[in-house]
């Protein structure tokens, strides 16, 4: 069965909508069931767009603005959306919406069912109180939508489905990684390439809090944020990432690795890279040629 065209509307839109017999078929498959995009489209500079829906919908709507502006009554609250923004509603909250009368919205959506959808909308941090998150590279998710209109505008097989419903698990994951990941020039960014440009050598959190103009106490909520670990954490794998492609990419030996990631005592270095790979340097080293390692417990 082919989309649902709407015949009238703005100049340039796309539209699809899949029928709900076929939606309905795709919550009972594995994949789809966890994610299914059922609606999906772009208004391209939509002047007088409005939209109210005062039960809300039964699924998520995801709309992203890529220029213009718009304004969204979400629950009770009120809300301006501009370019780089994104509307998340949740299923079944009252919602109305739409462009701004001076510069009106170009904007990109989609409707979303399944399983997993309330989980990805809630690592963007989207509420009801606050429904609208930033888009870090605008340019990359119009193109993670643009694929899934397409996908759905060709036919709604199961097979377009699934990779509709592929690109919007990639399209929600990368919205929040952007909003985890530092903007260029903040202080979490700032410190990051530092930590990144001195893996040889130790680290003091007041003196790089310090360098990046916050507290030790902030910078490490920072850290716990964005990596799911403090500084000092952070600082430990990207050493360790250097070490495992030193010993991949080189013919050093461990303890020309130790002494290159600022380790003085090769052992050391040896007990540190097994906590975090469950085998020694060496026997990381040797993981690919066919059997199973057994190192002693500090080899080098």
């Amino acid at each position: 069965m082919g989309p649902v065209p709407l015949q009238e509307g703005f100049r340039g839109q796309r539209l699809t909508s899949v029928p709900r017999p076929l939606v309905a078929e795709a919550l009972r498959r594995p994949i789809t069931g966890r994610l299914v995009v059922t609606d999906a489209g772009y208004y391209p500079d939509a002047a007088d767009h409005r939209m109210h829906r005062p039960r809300g919908t039964p699924e998520v709507l995801l709309i992203i603005c890529a220029s213009g502006s718009g304004w969204a009554r979400v629950g009770s609250g009120m809300h301006r959306v501009g370019a780089w923004q994104a509307l998340v509603i949740p299923r079944g909250v009252a919602h109305e919406y739409g462009a701004d009368e001076r510069s009106p919205w170009t904007i990109w959506w989609a409707h979303l069912m399944g399983s997993d959808v309330s989980k990805l909308a809630d690592c963007l941090e989207a509420t009801t109180a606050r429904p609208v998150v930033p888009v870090r590279s605008i340019g990359r998710a119009v193109a993670l939508m643009d694929e899934i209109v397409t996908y759905l505008e060709r036919d709604q097989s199961p097979v377009r489905l699934l990779g509709a419903a592929g690109t919007a698990w990639k399209l929600l994951t990368q919205l929040s990684v952007d909003r985890l990941l530092p903007e260029p020039g903040d202080p979490l960014q700032r410190a990051m390439s530092y930590l990144a440009e001195r893996l040889d050598g130790k680290v003091k959190v007041p003196e790089l809090a310090r360098l990046v103009g916050v507290s030790p106490s902030h910078l490490s909520t920072l850290f716990r944020r964005a990596t799911g670990g403090g500084v000092l954490a952070h600082h430990t794998a990207l050493r360790m990432a250097r070490a495992r492609q030193l010993l991949d990419t080189t013919d050093a030996t461990v303890t020309e690795i130790a002494s290159e990631i600022g380790f003085d005592d090769a052992f050391y270095f040896s007990r540190v890279f097994r906590k975090h790979h469950g085998l020694s340097p060496s026997g990381f080293r040797r993981r690919h040629e066919g059997y199973e390692v057994a190192d002693a417990a500090f080899e080098v």
